[in-house]
């Protein structure tokens, strides 16, 4: 099968490099100097305790060629429609889709501009693009979860199996994908807002960071998702990780990047309206990040 990856940043870079060497043709995207790098030199892998490189085919997207059977979003959520319409004259109802971008309205986004496959997903990973070309992946933690259309999931579940990609298939995709964004979604609005670590949110802002939990697990359980008990297992994640741990939208906030607040928090006050639910914190939060937010 042909696979592309668009998107070789910490999440994408190492997918495209761990299913370069299967038996499927991998196409990797991305740009800049990263890009260039990987062309030359193929693409390093830095994990704890081992580096390893591979070749890889990779290109810009305004440079799309040929047909794909499986398309792995690897961008921010913001990117996800732009990054579909560049490579979408390269695929069909065939092609089998599937977004790691932070979410859990990926899916559904690729569902109303496409006619494919769509299955629905999240990505377990700690890694960044360390320098051109290299991505550094810390710790042991690694699971691709994904589900959604049974002949899709199994096709795709028997590609990461033979690049010896951990990933869980559960019956019920939603509640998956919603575990992880609960956390997400509430410390990267509260360390963006507070301008502070998770460390810090959890000894300083406890009660606030378990009220925005709450508020999204009302959103979560009258969409049907029951993710009541992630609302302490969250917390517990918050005080297990190091103190001085940020998130990727904090670090955008500070850096005066675009960001996803739309789809962390946004998303949240969304929903809420259209279900009449009331959500004050994050409202609250919402709205005034909004006025620091770069599109």
């Amino acid at each position: 099968m042909r696979v592309a990856v668009v998107g070789l940043g910490g999440v994408g870079g190492y997918l495209g490099a761990s299913l370069a060497k299967t038996s499927h043709e991998v196409v990797g995207f991305a740009r800049g100097e990263h890009l260039k790098s990987i062309q030359v030199n193929g693409i390093e892998i830095v994990e704890d305790d081992t580096t390893w490189s591979q070749r890889l085919n990779a290109t810009t997207l305004n440079a799309v060629e040929g047909y794909f059977d499986i398309v792995l979003f690897c961008v921010k959520s913001y990117d996800l429609v732009s990054s579909f319409e560049a490579i979408k004259n390269s695929c069909n109802s065939k092609t089998i889709m599937l977004s790691f971008s932070n979410g859990v309205s990926n899916g559904d986004t690729l569902r109303e501009v496409s006619d494919s496959t769509v299955l629905d997903g999240c990505m377990y990973i700690l890694s960044h693009i360390e320098k051109a070309g290299t991505i550094r992946k810390k710790g042991k933690v690694f699971a691709a979860v994904f589900g959604g259309e049974t002949h899709a999931t199994e096709i795709m579940k028997n590609i990461f199996d033979e690049a010896k990609l951990r990933n869980k298939t559960p019956g019920n995709i939603q509640t998956a994908i919603w575990k992880k964004y609960i956390f997400i979604a509430a410390f990267a609005t509260l360390t963006s807002y507070h301008k502070k670590s998770i460390g810090y949110i959890y000894e300083h802002y406890f009660d606030e960071a378990k009220a925005l939990l709450k508020e999204i697990a009302s959103v979560a359980n009258s969409l049907g998702v029951d993710i009541k008990d992630e609302i302490q297992k969250a917390l517990d994640t918050a005080f297990k990780v190091p103190y001085d741990s940020s998130t990727s939208m904090a670090l955008d906030f500070k850096n005066s990047k675009r960001d996803e607040l739309h789809s962390l928090s946004g998303y949240i006050v969304k929903k809420a309206e259209q279900l009449n639910l009331e959500v004050p914190l994050m409202k609250k939060m919402y709205e005034e990040l909004l006025e620091l937010h770069i599109d």
